[in-house]
């Protein structure tokens, strides 16, 4: 379970959000405070470097945020961060510093770490995709099980129970994911791994790893 907890699976201050990993031990312990925290800091943030737009909705001033991107509250834009044409933000979603969401990718209930890349046609919900993480074109993230049961994360070992119904993917640190890729829910990919394209990824993934299939995952070299 060492592998699943957030202290391997993050570096912890390169998030403006480091606060709420506080007291606890595993990342869906995180998501249902999203939004929540994102009131609490939101309140906190400093006016010469934030500026507060529609419900509940914070915006660095150095962002970069596009006339036709749509951004519902309670939410976050980091400093220097890009929400580029058509990005479609949910609400619940915590948007790290110089992070970039793309052209129609769509964020719900999420935490993007300090410059995560979600840059096109990508679903990210009920997530956390940790420092530098970048999800290539059309990648997505899987939150609800087509039985509707509560989500479990599948290891090597064991079978862990996670309590939500609803609980995309983690990403550690440092996760390549290849265009095309679907992360199915309860997918955690350890920190420095890769997945190829058109992958289709369920349970856990080691860290520094390459992820080529389910039956072939190979220790970086």
């Amino acid at each position: 379970m060492n592998m699943l907890e957030n202290k391997n699976l993050f570096t912890i201050n390169e998030t403006i959000a480091s606060e709420i990993f506080e007291n606890t031990t595993y990342p869906w312990e995180v998501l249902p405070k999203i939004g929540e925290f994102i009131l609490s800091l939101g309140e906190r943030l400093s006016l010469e470097e934030y500026e507060k737009k529609g419900e509940n909705i914070w915006i660095a001033k150095s962002a970069k945020v596009a006339p036709t991107a749509f951004i519902n509250g309670p939410a976050i834009i980091g400093k220097d961060a890009e929400i580029r044409h058509c990005a479609f933000i949910r609400g619940n979603a915590i948007v790290g510093e110089s992070a970039v969401v793309g052209n129609s990718t769509e964020l719900k209930n999420v935490l993007l770490f300090n410059k995560v890349q979600v840059p096109h046609y990508n679903y990210v919900g009920d997530s956390i995709l940790g420092y530098k993480a970048h999800m290539g074109a059309g990648s997505i993230t899987s939150n609800v099980k087509s039985d509707k049961t509560l989500v479990t994360i599948l290891t090597s070992h064991t079978k862990v129970e996670t309590g939500l119904k609803k609980m995309g993917a983690i990403l550690g640190d440092n996760v390549e994911v290849g265009c095309n890729s679907v992360l199915n829910p309860g997918t955690v990919v350890g920190n420095n791994s890769n997945i190829y394209p058109l992958s289709m990824v369920r349970g856990y993934v080691p860290a520094n790893s390459i992820y080529k299939n389910k039956n072939e995952v190979v220790a970086k070299a």
